[in-house]
């Protein structure tokens, strides 16, 4: 495996790491600290959770390339 795919492939696993993690920040933050404190509804809690689901259907795209892109360079 060359080094540019290899440097590809590590860059694409941070940036899976940095998703998943921002993600699931974003979701605990807006659902313990800052719904609550601006009495937000539970409608926008669900508006909440859609954005954090959004989040992980990103990062789960990019898990699938990622294993691609493993499998293509193993050959």
């Amino acid at each position: 495996m060359d080094k540019d795919k290899e440097q590809a492939i590590a860059r694409k696993g941070r940036h899976i790491g940095i998703v998943i993690a921002a993600t699931m920040l974003f979701w605990l933050a807006m659902n313990l600290f800052v719904g609550p404190a601006l009495e937000l509804t539970t409608r926008h809690a669900l508006l909440f959770d859609f954005a954090a689901l959004a989040g992980f259907i990103y990062a789960g795209v990019n898990i699938f390339q990622l294993w691609r892109m493993r499998q293509d360079s193993q050959r």
